[in-house]
């Protein structure tokens, strides 16, 4: 399974991490200095977690990041995957 997320469509995102060189000035050194940038992934907080709707009765599992089960939590279980599609 992709790196997505079910309700959202949150997905790894690709950002950069700049590195640095040399001593800082405090502990003795000439200072620090930014040499090149170098990419990396950002990869969304899933998990996947069965949530109960009790309009249907059942379990229903989900793949989906925090920002998303705190989605269910405010709206409830069956508008917030109904909305998705899921159900």
């Amino acid at each position: 399974m992709a790196r997505v997320c079910s309700i959202r469509g949150s997905k790894v995102r690709v950002g950069r991490k700049i590195h640095r060189s040399g001593l800082a000035k405090k502990k003795g050194g000439i200072g620090r200095h930014v040499t090149k940038t170098v990419k990396r992934k950002v990869s969304p907080n899933l998990h996947t977690k069965r949530v109960w709707v009790p309009e249907l009765n059942k379990y229903v599992r989900v793949k989906a990041t925090a920002k998303a089960f705190k989605t269910i939590n405010k709206n409830g279980a069956y508008q917030t995957l109904k909305k998705a599609g899921l159900i």
